[in-house]
């Protein structure tokens, strides 16, 4: 299982919620840079299907890196951090409950039983992403909002900070502003992203350990997170760019989240869902990568200061 080691005894929902959280801060800080060339290619479109006819502005941004290299260029290397704050923010309050609370839910469904099926960790999973929306929506709201906003000469910049951005967003959208998106976007996106990062990682792992010799150590939980990150990326990429393109939209633009949706099918096609799918993929499967191998290592060194400590006792 996800919050099980090697121990005798499973680590606390407090061990795990805590872990989660930090394990998520770390990725973010490393993959960062690729999230934020996803959101540019994922909103590049928007910007030329919203041009007026016979003034199709030129595409700015070509491929992951050719995208980093161009905002380093424009804008300097700092665009490529732009609203880490927030990412942190929304980490710490997302991440420690949609994977610290995981196990502690499956258990709860299945009334401490040691038999787990697909359905109870689908149930789970649905469970926790949809609660961690509630908490940390208006992080990520402005995170997304900075990570679009251009640095470079030409572009106002559309908030000065990030406590700025939260209070801008406020006042000018109203409270609501901060959940844009929670009603549908980001609850589908969050429930799918976590069942299927979740799940997956539970099920390749609990493979693992049961059809090959390998032990509940790095290279079974390395696996197990590629194999995660590559099934969330194919799943959950026509969500996020839907999520992206709402929660980055001016007040007024689209009247619905299927709207959005339907505009970009009308105007882009089909592949527009995809759009920024390699940074994604990259993205996703290095920040899983990262961040399950780092929460499986932080729990057992808090399992293991906490034996210390008992044992001193």
């Amino acid at each position: 299982m996800v919050g099980f080691g090697p121990a005798d005894v499973p680590p606390s929902p407090a061990v795990k919620f805590v872990g989660a959280g930090t394990a998520a801060c770390i990725a973010d800080l490393l993959t960062f840079p690729l999230d934020t060339a996803k959101v540019r290619l994922q909103i590049q479109g928007e910007d030329r299907a919203s041009a007026a006819p016979g003034k199709q502005s030129a595409v700015k941004y070509r491929g992951v890196f050719g995208t980093i290299a161009t905002m380093v260029r424009t804008e300097g290397p700092r665009s490529l951090y732009s609203g880490l704050v927030a990412g942190l923010q929304r980490q710490m309050s997302f991440a420690s409950v949609r994977i610290g609370l995981y196990d502690s839910v499956k258990q709860f469904y299945t009334k401490g039983s040691d038999h787990v099926g697909i359905s109870t960790r689908l149930l789970a999973g649905c469970t926790t992403g949809a609660m961690a929306v509630a908490f940390a929506q208006p992080t990520d709201v402005v995170k997304v909002r900075f990570q679009a906003q251009a640095r470079s000469l030409g572009h106002a910049r559309r908030y000065c900070g990030t406590i700025d951005a939260y209070k801008t967003i406020a006042k000018e959208e109203g409270i609501r502003g901060l959940w844009k998106g929670s009603t549908a976007p980001n609850i589908a996106r969050n429930a799918i992203v976590n069942c299927t990062e979740l799940v997956t990682y539970d099920f390749i792992k609990d493979t693992l350990l049961k059809s090959t010799p390998l032990t509940d150590n790095l290279p079974c939980h390395f696996l197990s997170a590629f194999g995660a990150g590559l099934c969330t990326t194919v799943i959950a990429s026509p969500v996020d760019v839907v999520k992206t393109r709402y929660m980055n939209a001016a007040l007024g633009q689209y009247s619905s989240v299927l709207s959005c949706a339907a505009a970009m099918m009308t105007k882009e096609g089909p592949l527009a869902f995809y759009k920024g799918f390699m940074p994604s993929f990259l993205r996703l499967g290095s920040w899983n990568v990262v961040m399950f191998v780092t929460y499986e290592q932080l729990k057992r060194a808090m399992m293991a200061a906490h034996h210390n400590r008992t044992a001193m006792l």
